[in-house]
């Protein structure tokens, strides 16, 4: 299993155009350079009301299919 770490801020009105479908993917710049977008709906379990902060992990597969997430601080 493959995976990469990023560090987001994401607002709380970047979330709402995230979660009403106005925007899809997050784009981000992983922490070894490399630049990444994936569905943003695989962080709302960890949306807070100051929107979505931290370091999180994002496991793929060989595909580059989505496996899952965790939140590393």
């Amino acid at each position: 299993m493959q995976h990469l770490d990023v560090d987001l801020a994401i607002s709380p009105d970047e979330w709402l155009k995230l979660y009403q479908g106005i925007a899809r993917d997050v784009h981000a710049t992983s922490r070894d350079g490399r630049s990444v977008r994936f569905p943003a709906r695989i962080l709302s379990r960890f949306y807070l009301r100051d929107g979505v902060r931290g370091s999180f992990r994002i496991f793929f597969d060989d595909a580059g299919k989505f496996h899952s997430v965790q939140r590393l601080s």
